[in-house]
């Protein structure tokens, strides 16, 4: 992810939590094998269900989003851990048996 793409995922995230939106996001902290998205993708996902960026696609993409719900309920960050093997890999979103964790935290 280029610093700008990151920029625009805060600068969103930004204008949310400036609108009155409540805001949780997520960070891909670290990846191993193959992962769809790079350490530094980002997702905001507000209290009203609004989605910008990716931390991985699929079924992980949902995860979070849960996971970022439970932040905001509760004001405690989490850091998720995802790993697949390769036989169910493509079922849930991560190519060639890829993990990756993932924090996630209120703004506020």
């Amino acid at each position: 992810m280029s610093m700008q793409q990151a920029d625009d995922i805060l600068a969103v995230a930004a204008e949310w939590r400036a609108a009155g939106e409540q805001v949780a996001l997520a960070t891909v902290t670290q990846t191993w094998g193959s992962s769809p998205r790079p350490a530094g993708s980002q997702l905001a996902v507000t209290r009203s269900g609004k989605m910008a960026g990716s931390v991985s696609g699929g079924c992980i993409e949902g995860a979070v989003a849960e996971a970022a719900m439970q932040t905001l309920d509760s004001g405690t960050p989490q850091l998720l851990d995802f790993g697949i093997t390769n036989e169910r890999a493509w079922e849930v979103g991560l190519a060639c048996g890829g993990k990756l964790k993932v924090f996630v935290e209120k703004l506020a």
